[in-house]
């Protein structure tokens, strides 16, 4: 059965108010199938159903239920690679030089169920310049169902052949079951909470670095420009934002500076430029980028050898 109209708009109206996602007529197979294991869960017979018991009861939870299933969950560890190998080599060094022991705060916007705020923290504790300096990486989502699992820092087979290195398997995961679970000293650098990026942002502090990728792509440009300005205000002047590899800024809000980095899409305050931290920043990210941290090399062949049974 296809959902009919009625129902398609009261989801789509509830989703792009909840989150800005727009879905656009044509993606009523997308509302079907997200919703249809909900109305199985219900005991109901079809997802018109669900919905018009939904939109009869009005509780927070489906309200919230349809909005988390209708959100996209797509991720990966070291996701792109590149990036990672820029944090490692420059940005973080130059972060710690000119913070002279003091902390680094990280914030990974949109974390899913975690394997990128994971995957900076083992970035942060594999970066030589660090060794001693606190980090704090802090990882948000919309999705409650998402953050629990998160908080979990557990992870099955399929999951960690997405993007980890056998290596880093090694070093920072312990077998639990048939699956993996982040070591304690990895996941003490962790935490997560509630935030939807379209509501005002709760305190949070200052953050010296911000993960932002593939959030954006979701977002009409004025709701870009909305999420933009605010992380601005909790951003370090010297402070650096990454982005996904396709995201650019152009147009959008003239308040950020791209930094080179190939196809690394990272930003720093435009008012920022002249600063000697910045500038140091810049100068490293090239090398740091040629020297590369081997992220995402040999994964299925050290996974293939001796680790065996199987993402966001």
């Amino acid at each position: 059965m296809t959902i009919s109209q009625e129902s398609f708009r009261f989801v789509s109206e509830l989703v792009r108010g909840e989150s800005a996602i727009v879905l656009d007529a044509g993606k009523e197979y997308l509302v079907e199938s997200r919703l249809a294991p909900l109305a199985r869960a219900a005991g109901l017979p079809d997802v018109d159903a669900f919905v018009s018991d939904v939109v009869r009861r009005r509780t927070p939870t489906a309200l919230r239920a349809i909005v988390e299933a209708l959100t996209t969950n797509e991720t990966s560890w070291f996701r792109d690679s590149e990036p990672f190998a820029t944090l490692r080599n420059s940005v973080l060094p130059t972060l710690a030089a000119a913070r002279a022991g003091k902390g680094i705060r990280i914030w990974c916007a949109a974390c899913s169920s975690g394997q990128e705020p994971y995957s900076v923290a083992i970035t942060a504790l594999d970066t030589p310049a660090l060794m001693g300096a606190p980090v704090e990486v802090v990882g948000t989502d919309l999705s409650e169902e998402m953050l629990a699992r998160a908080r979990a820092a557990e992870y099955s087979q399929l999951e960690i052949n997405r993007g980890l290195p056998a290596s880093t398997l090694v070093k920072h995961f312990d077998r639990s079951g048939v699956g993996w679970r982040v070591r304690p000293n990895v996941a003490a650098t962790v935490s997560f909470r509630p935030l939807n990026l379209i509501r005002p942002f709760p305190a949070m502090g200052t953050f010296d670095v911000v993960f932002l990728r593939n959030v954006l792509i979701y977002f009409d440009s004025a709701t870009k420009r909305d999420i933009l300005s605010r992380v601005r205000r909790l951003i370090a002047p010297d402070g650096v934002l990454f982005l996904g590899a396709a995201e650019m800024l152009t147009g959008i809000d003239d308040g950020w500076e791209r930094l080179p980095g190939e196809r690394s899409s990272i930003y720093r305050l435009r008012a920022a430029t002249t600063s000697a931290t910045t500038s140091g920043i810049t100068a490293g990210i090239g090398a740091g980028i040629g020297a590369g941290i081997g992220i995402g090399a040999g994964v299925t062949a050290g996974l293939s050898t001796g680790l065996s049974t199987g993402a966001a």
